[in-house]
């Protein structure tokens, strides 16, 4: 792992507010250390140097994260997000050797006002308390522009990219991604496994499309410059968004249907469509998602033969990697929240084996570490470790931003 940046100072979140008086306390999971560090793989010294040194001295991006700490005991997440507080995890972000982060917030559990999630109300009181914080410190700054990734990569800071899941918060108002905008959100994803009023997700029995609605909302992304994700639509859906949108997308997280047949994984052509309008697909490692027949037990090798396939499928100028882990026990809070992270539905009937936790993509201090270092044993050159640690998802983002 890296050692901290020298830009991180030892802030933690609301530091300059009283724990316990101002907001409740929780006792929250370690953000390094909560789990043994990967053993799998097996690098000379010059190999790790060379780790070090393509972390170091590329830009690198994660399409999809929620680097945030929850309680150690997950059962306390209810209670923990209903008081709107979630903790940046600052130190274990100064040892991941990120340029930038897309942090999607957890807004499909957000239980303020409802368990069902979504609200717009609670969505914008998760932005604001987390961008409060964020402008209380100097290391993990808020982008909204290319120039703010550029400069963070310049200074030493990590540029966080606001991104949502879904945009079923935004009802059947257009106005209010541009409220979205005006907030700092440069992502949206269409729809997170239930339909909503731009289209249906990949829970649906029978997926209806990109909505008459659902149209005009691209449109407005288009022109606003944001960002559209297609990672929990239904794959109808992920195909008329892409179709529609005359800027690229990205699939934030996902994997290869035809390495797991699951709803959670995307099939063949929404790939190689995403990728010929020049977007390219994040490689997602939540539990129990990215699974192979070769690696049924969820670690990074399960990740990368995902990697392998999408890489043969359209080129590697259009794979990324989107891990989407946490700080703290992800496998848990898949448990409490089944019903509202469609888990079910995600997974269908395939059995696997599950596992207690991601093991060498645990969380996101960890992640593009042992992802280089897997690529590094592999042979892959510098040119093309760079490119899908960072350099793709750049393309897409100066080519929607701008």
């Amino acid at each position: 792992m890296l050692e901290p940046a020298a830009r991180y100072q030892g802030y933690t979140s609301y530091g300059y507010l009283r724990e316990g008086v101002d907001y409740k306390s929780f006792k929250l999971a370690p953000e390094l250390g909560r789990v043994p560090a990967y053993a799998g793989l097996e690098l000379s010294s010059a190999q790790q140097e060379r780790v070090t040194r393509l972390l170091t001295e590329s830009v690198v991006v994660s399409t999809h994260e929620h680097p945030t700490r929850f309680p150690e005991e997950i059962g306390e997440t209810i209670d923990y997000n209903r008081h709107g507080r979630h903790r940046t995890g600052y130190e274990g972000l100064a040892r991941s050797g990120l340029t930038a982060v897309f942090d999607n917030f957890m807004d499909g559990t957000a239980c303020v006002t409802s368990h069902a999630g979504w609200k717009w109300t609670d969505i914008i009181a998760d932005l604001g308390m987390r961008f409060s914080d964020l402008a209380h410190q100097d290391f993990v700054v808020k982008a909204e522009t290319v120039a703010d990734i550029r400069h963070a990569e310049q200074t030493g800071r990590i540029a966080l990219i606001a991104g949502l899941e879904a945009s079923t918060p935004i009802e059947n108002e257009l106005d209010r991604i541009d409220i979205l905008y005006g907030f700092g959100v440069r992502q949206l994803g269409i729809a997170y496994s239930e339909a909503n009023t731009l289209g249906s997700g990949l829970k649906e029995r029978r997926d209806g499309g990109l909505t008459v609605f659902g149209r005009k909302a691209v449109e407005r992304m288009n022109a606003l410059g944001i960002i559209i994700d297609v990672s929990h639509s239904g794959d109808v859906t992920s195909l008329e968004v892409i179709e529609h949108s005359t800027k690229p997308i990205i699939i934030t997280h996902a994997g290869a249907r035809a390495v797991w047949n699951t709803n959670r994984m995307k099939p063949d052509n929404v790939i190689k469509a995403c990728a010929e309008r020049g977007g390219i697909i994040g490689l997602e490692a939540a539990p129990h998602t990215t699974l192979s027949p070769a690696h049924p037990r969820h670690n990074l090798e399960s990740v990368m033969d995902h990697f392998v396939y999408c890489v043969d499928l359209v080129g590697i100028e259009h794979v990324a990697f989107g891990p989407d882990t946490l700080f703290g026990d992800h496998v848990g809070l898949h448990h409490l929240f089944a019903d509202h992270l469609s888990i079910g539905e995600a997974h269908g009937s395939v059995e696997y084996d599950e596992v207690e936790y991601v093991d060498g993509l645990e969380n996101p201090a960890e992640c593009f570490w042992n992802i280089v270092g897997w690529l590094v044993a592999h042979d892959y050159s510098d040119d093309e470790i760079r490119a899908v640690i960072g350099g793709n998802a750049m393309r897409v983002i100066e080519e929607v931003w701008n």
